[in-house]
């Protein structure tokens, strides 16, 4: 038996959907979608990426690269230059993840305002619990 319920192996089991959170988990991540954005745009260097994704940490920038080439949404390209080339570009599949994704940061943008304004009539309110 290999450890799986009736024997069956976990490739040959159709995917679980509970399994959809982990996705999930990577397309809801901020940094994750600004990132991508950012790489539909071709091939960027580290420093071009940190300055383009406002507000994001060195680590952070770093944490969610790696966690991106992981899942197979871009790869890194290593130059062997002085000093080393890196750059990152997305994968077929994180070009998918961009426009799936894409309409929402389009509404995001869209409806900032809109967002701002409704938070400061909110928190104007008299009854309202503080954050």
């Amino acid at each position: 038996m290999n450890g799986t319920a009736g024997g069956e192996s976990r490739a040959a089991r159709p995917a679980d959907p509970c399994q959809a959170r982990e996705v999930l988990g990577i397309v809801g991540d901020k940094w994750s979608l600004l990132i991508v954005r950012n790489l539909s745009l071709g091939p960027r260097r580290f420093t071009e990426l940190k300055r383009a994704v406002d507000g994001i940490s060195q680590r952070m920038l770093t944490v969610t690269l790696r966690g991106l080439e992981r899942d197979g949404i871009l790869t890194r390209t290593v130059r062997n230059v002085m000093p080393p080339h890196v750059s990152y570009e997305l994968t077929p599949m994180g070009r998918t993840l961009r426009e799936a994704t894409a309409p929402l940061l389009e509404w995001s943008i869209s409806h900032l305002t809109h967002i701002d304004a409704a938070r400061a009539a909110y928190d104007a309110r008299p009854d309202t619990p503080p954050a």
